[in-house]
């Protein structure tokens, strides 16, 4: 082995030797400067550590405040929850001794007894003449009839009492007639008809004038629309009969107001009186003085000042006539008013021509 050789194959062996001494780490050098970032983040996390102590003290007294209300509120609902069933059971008591009175006083008299009562699911009492029905049934009813199902502070016999009430059933309405106005009122035949020229004063009385007065308008407007019919085809297709039948339209739709005055039984007494005279005169064929009611049922009776009514310190004969509260017009009154008092007239014109009558010099112009 040449001296190459075993040069080689030392170096070999000590570099193979772990080294036994430790290699020196170097020193952190102490940072004698900060930089203002550093500072910053210090200052921000210092400012978020106490925002969190805040936020944990102010927990802690939230959590202690809620403990505290709770204890109250139990406490409160106890008491009241007390105070309820103390009061539920002077109530029983105080029924039990109002009934014990009264069965002694119905046997002391000899009065039936009263019905038992029943207790609901509620505790509350049920008369024996209403059976009870269980409260999921009752609130399902209910419901099916769109009402509500629960009422705030109702109790069961009050829901039964107001589904009862719901499901019993109602006056019927009344019963409209078939004529050219329907109306609610009873009519009379033809032989009823006679009005009396004296009004009635009691209620009664009224109501048979005012079926009177309808039942008579209804025979005229009836026969109207009758002889309207009984017309030519040719006739009716006329301007004047097509103006006929729109005098008859018109007067049979402003009379609807009046009907309903006479169902509700508020006809004015000032229009009702001459309307009685009207209708006297023209059941009698006096169509003339029927006329002459509807002039002053109409314009009135009051004097039409011309010129100038006060020239002096003198009074002038008669001047009280100018301001007379029974003469007013009533036609002047309103529109409705206006419109069925004309209707009346148009009644009257036809009256005299379907019934005729006997003197002649009562046929209005």
């Amino acid at each position: 082995m040449d001296f190459a050789s075993l040069m080689s194959a030392e170096i070999s062996k000590s570099s193979s030797k772990p080294s036994s001494s430790p290699t020196p780490t170097p020193t952190e050098p102490t940072k004698k400067y900060l930089k203002r970032a550093e500072l910053e983040a210090h200052r921000q996390q210092a400012y978020v550590d106490e925002q969190a102590a805040i936020q944990r003290d102010r927990e802690s007294k939230l959590l202690k405040k809620r403990k505290l209300d709770e204890e109250d509120a139990a406490r409160n609902a106890e008491r009241d929850g007390k105070r309820r069933r103390l009061a539920e059971e002077s109530r029983i008591r105080r029924e039990e001794e109002e009934a014990k009175r009264e069965r002694a006083r119905r046997k002391r008299l000899g009065l039936p007894e009263l019905p038992e009562t029943t207790t609901a699911e509620d505790g509350t009492a049920v008369r024996g003449g209403e059976p009870d029905i269980p409260d999921p049934d009752l609130v399902a009813k209910l419901r099916a009839l769109a009402e509500p199902a629960l009422l705030f502070g109702e109790t069961h016999v009050q829901r039964l009492r107001r589904y009862r009430r719901l499901v019993a059933p109602g006056p019927a309405p009344p019963a409209m007639t078939s004529g050219p106005i329907p109306t609610t009122l009873c009519l009379l035949p033809e032989a009823e008809m006679k009005v009396s020229p004296t009004l009635p004063k009691d209620v009664d009385g009224r109501t048979f004038l005012f079926r009177q007065l309808a039942s008579y308008f209804t025979m005229v407007l009836t026969e109207w629309s009758r002889a309207l019919a009984r017309r030519e085809e040719g006739v009716k297709e006329s301007h004047q009969g097509r103006q006929a039948h729109g005098a008859y339209a018109q007067s049979r739709a402003n009379m609807a107001p009046l009907f309903r005055k006479f169902e509700a039984g508020q006809l004015e007494e000032g229009i009702l009186a001459p309307m009685v005279e009207i209708v006297v005169a023209a059941q009698e064929r006096r169509y003339v003085d029927a006329n002459d009611g509807y002039l002053r049922l109409s314009i009135g009776k009051a004097a039409w000042p011309i010129g100038v009514t006060m020239v002096g310190i003198h009074e002038r004969s008669a001047r009280e006539k100018l301001h007379e509260s029974d003469a007013a017009a009533h036609i002047m009154s309103d529109e409705v008013t206006r419109k069925f008092l004309q209707s009346i007239k148009r009644c009257l014109s036809f009256a005299q021509t379907r019934w005729p009558p006997e003197d002649l010099m009562q046929l209005m112009g």
